[in-house]
């Protein structure tokens, strides 16, 4: 394993580490806004590891807003008895990015229970898949989780289902660059080096939605 990669997998522990402490500290309470959990979060990671930097914008999208893509800037809505919810933060521990992606559902509603497992199966059976592989184009891997969805009879919610990570700041994600992308205009090989001549570390996101139910659900960690 590389030296980079096992920063990245660290990186990733600690955020995996916050996501519990978020559950545990009862902080995704019903009757709070997207705004307030996104900063008591933020507080939160704070206090654990010192966190103040993030690599892009912290998202907690709750209710019809968990249907947007990460590009949309939704309303803030109220956290509900009986919701659904996502949070996707990209914080950076010692200049080391993590892009880490949980859904949590409120109550007992058994349609979004499966949606929250459904998305977390797919990402596990993507990533098995991925690993089968020699050569992959970023357009091919998006297909393949496209697929996933259809087959768990949901609709794929993502513009992109992953993308580069590394060392902060790393290569810079320009949109209309989609080399950088799991994207259905990468025709690049995922396992090809970047400029420098290193291997590049790609994160995995699975956001599958219902658009007539006003629900998706949204689960991302490094593909490794």
């Amino acid at each position: 394993m590389s030296s980079t990669l096992n920063n990245l997998i660290e990186a990733e522990k600690k955020a995996a580490n916050l996501f519990l402490e978020i559950e545990s500290q009862g902080l995704l309470e019903p009757g709070k806004s997207e705004k307030e959990i996104n900063y008591s979060i933020f507080d939160l990671a704070f206090k654990m590891y010192g966190i103040k930097k993030y690599w892009h914008k912290r998202i907690v999208r709750c209710g019809k807003n968990t249907l947007q893509p990460y590009n949309e800037n939704p309303e803030n809505l109220i956290l509900q008895k009986d919701d659904i919810l996502f949070i996707d933060f990209g914080p950076i521990f010692e200049e080391w990015e993590a892009d880490f992606g949980r859904t949590y559902v409120i109550g007992n509603d058994p349609y979004k229970i499966k949606l929250k497992n459904d998305i977390e199966s797919a990402w596990h059976e993507c990533k098995a898949y991925f690993e089968t592989q020699k050569e992959i184009t970023g357009s091919a891997l998006y297909g393949y989780v496209t697929h996933l969805a259809n087959q768990y009879n949901w609709e794929f919610g993502g513009e992109i289902a992953g993308h580069i990570i590394g060392h902060y700041p790393h290569e810079k994600l320009e949109k209309e660059d989609k080399t950088n992308y799991i994207h259905p205009k990468n025709h690049e090989n995922m396992f090809g080096l970047d400029k420098n001549g290193k291997v590049r570390n790609w994160i995995l996101e699975i956001h599958f939605v219902d658009k007539e139910k006003k629900i998706g659900g949204f689960f991302e960690q490094l593909l490794a």
